[in-house]
């Protein structure tokens, strides 16, 4: 998967959040039951399925979870980390004229055409 299509995800989830927290009653109660599917699904979408041998040693099994999911991690982790810091950064600036909601689809189309 294309790290923009990551970054479109997980801005998905973070608004969904943002969603949940404005409910007059509180997160709902099924958004434990919708939220972990979403994020479930994006972990199923961006990790690769790894094959372990069944003598490896605890060692090889590190190594080979390392080098299979390492960049994948990465990648989620550079999303959340871009997300998180465009907000923060309308956050810092005192900014009251554009909402995280705002923030969060600007980066949506500009991930679309850097893509």
């Amino acid at each position: 998967m294309e790290q923009g299509e990551v970054l479109k995800r997980v801005i998905g989830i973070l608004t969904q959040a943002g969603e949940w927290l404005h409910e007059p009653d509180g997160v709902p109660e099924d958004a434990t039951e919708e939220g972990p599917g979403v994020v479930m699904q994006l972990l199923n979408d961006v990790m690769p399925q790894v094959t372990i041998p069944a003598d490896a040693s605890a060692a090889e099994i590190s190594t080979i979870l390392s080098e299979e999911l390492g960049g994948r991690i990465m990648q989620l982790t550079t999303a959340f980390a871009i997300a998180f810091w465009e907000l923060a950064e309308v956050h810092d600036s005192g900014r009251t004229d554009v909402t995280a909601l705002d923030v969060l689809q600007e980066l949506a189309l500009r991930s679309e055409t850097d893509s």
